[in-house]
């Protein structure tokens, strides 16, 4: 989810380095605007807390339940991103 998000950003010509900064750029560029559900934003949060869980040592268990749930929001996301550039 993260690098369609920034290139969901890279559309709106908006560049950031840290993940922070992008997260924040998407809320304001496309959940605040409309243009996408704020469940988006939720799930790309979420997601990027797991992996910071998972890289850094702190005790993370996923169940396969949870991957699968991860995955369907993956791809719902990146399916609404490819509608975006679609009426783009």
């Amino acid at each position: 989810m993260f690098y369609t998000t920034e290139a969901l950003l890279n559309d709106k010509v908006v560049n950031f380095k840290k993940h922070g900064s992008i997260h924040s750029a998407f809320g304001e560029h496309f959940v605040k605007t409309g243009l996408m559900d704020k469940r988006f934003h939720r799930w790309l949060l979420d997601s990027y807390d797991k992996r910071i869980m998972g890289d850094y040592g702190i005790e993370l268990t996923l169940t396969s339940e949870d991957v699968k749930t991860m995955l369907d929001q993956a791809n719902e996301f990146l399916s609404e991103a490819r509608k975006y550039f679609e009426l783009g």
